[in-house]
């Protein structure tokens, strides 16, 4: 878990972002349609903070090291379980 904490108007940005579901100031929940993309691409090489910029999110905010976390959690899950691996099954 990243120890940064987001400023309000960071916070602020990010939620304008398409691929975010939520945003607090210790964390991201971003959409499943993110998730997906991110791994097609990843499939085809782009490094994760390249993904990450083409997808609108600025790195100095959210730090790489959360970026890097994000996509190897993602990339265990899809191994897992496929495309249910990439679901937020939280409850809202």
């Amino acid at each position: 878990m990243s120890k940064k904490i987001f400023t309000e108007k960071e916070i602020k940005q990010l939620s304008t972002n398409k691929y975010v579901k939520a945003v607090s100031s210790k964390g991201i929940t971003y959409t499943d349609e993110f998730k997906r993309y991110f791994i097609d691409e990843n499939e085809k090489g782009k490094l994760p903070r390249e993904i990450f910029e083409k997808s609108g999110f600025d790195i100095d905010i959210i730090g790489m090291k959360r970026v890097e976390s994000s996509g190897k959690r993602w990339r265990a899950a899809h191994r897992e379980n496929g495309l249910l691996g990439l679901r937020d099954t939280r409850s809202e």
